[in-house]
Order: C-alpha cells, then sequence, then structure tokens
C-alpha cells in the first residue's frame, strides 16, 4: 500500500523519481525501491515524503490514495524548485572545489617555501665550471628569485580564497 501511494502522490505531484530523490536528498534508485516495495523510508523520511507529496502521514501509510489530474502551474513550479535545488547542489560542489584546491595550493607554497629555505642557497657553492652543475644552479636561483617575489602575492590571494569560499553556516 504505502508502495503504490508513494508512486501515486509523485505521479499527481508531476514529478519524476529524480525530481522527488533530490528533493529528498536520496538517490533515484531509493525512490525506485521504495516505489516496488523492495524497502520503506524511515519515519523522518516519510514525514518529509508527506510534506513534499502534500500527503499526510497516515494517508501515505494506509488508506488508498486516488491519481489527481496534474495541476500544470504546480507542476510547473515543483520542476523549477528541483532545477533550483540541483543549482544550488553544483554550486556547492564546486565552491567545496575550489576551497579543497586552495588549501592544498597553499599548503604547496609552504612546503616549497621551507624547502628553499632549508638548501639556504647551498647551489651558489657548487662547481660551476661543470656545465650540468651551472645549468641546474642558474634554474634553481632563477626558481628562487621568482619565488621569493611572488610568494607574498600568492600567499594572501590563496588566504582571501579560502576564507572566501568556506562554507558558512545557515541560519
Amino acid at each position: 500500500m504505502l508502495n503504490e501511494n508513494i508512486k501515486i502522490g509523485r505521479k499527481s505531484k508531476g514529478l519524476s523519481q529524480d525530481e522527488l530523490a533530490i528533493k529528498l536528498n536520496v538517490v533515484r534508485q531509493t525512490v525506485s525501491k521504495w516505489e516496488r516495495g523492495l524497502s520503506v523510508p524511515d519515519s523522518e523520511m516519510l514525514i518529509s515524503l508527506s510534506e513534499i507529496l502534500e500527503i499526510p502521514v497516515s494517508k501515505l501509510l494506509g488508506e488508498h490514495i486516488e491519481l489527481s489530474k496534474v495541476d500544470e502551474l504546480e507542476a510547473i513550479s515543483q520542476k523549477l524548485e528541483v532545477i533550483n535545488l540541483q543549482l544550488a547542489q553544483k554550486k556547492g560542489a564546486s565552491r567545496n572545489f575550489f576551497h579543497i584546491l586552495m588549501i592544498v595550493l597553499f599548503v604547496g607554497l609552504i612546503l616549497i617555501f621551507a624547502a628553499l629555505m632549508m638548501i639556504n642557497g647551498s647551489y651558489l657553492n657548487w662547481d660551476y665550471k661543470n656545465p650540468e652543475l651551472a645549468a641546474a644552479g642558474v634554474l634553481i636561483h632563477g626558481f628562487e628569485w621568482v619565488f621569493i617575489r611572488l610568494f607574498p602575492i600568492a600567499l594572501i590571494g590563496l588566504i582571501v580564497g579560502i576564507v572566501i569560499t568556506r562554507k558558512t553556516k545557515k541560519n
């Protein structure tokens, strides 16, 4: 009975399994299993289903629900709500990706800076008569020169980026 009522309620709202799953923050396969009677939602999910489908929990659990005609305007608004939820999820995932990327870059910059401090210009004492050592020394010195000048700017930029992309608590 519950599985049929979920399916009828979903269809009467003009929602696909994907759209209902997004609203409930579950995967489509979960909704499919409920509708096929292979599993049942827990009590919190029943309440969420009841609110989304606008069907009392008692009717979802026991009473037979008649399939009503879909109100087109309401169906469109439901679909727009689902699209907004999808966009919000993508934006959150993108923000999280950039936040992690900036933290990794920040740590990388600190490690490179520490490595340069540890070698402490020891390449300056190499025998520059050897062409391979001379080329390596010049490359290291050039990298160090550019890195030390750009390090503060990059560090400040990454700190600002980390602060901007962090998750904020919603009221």
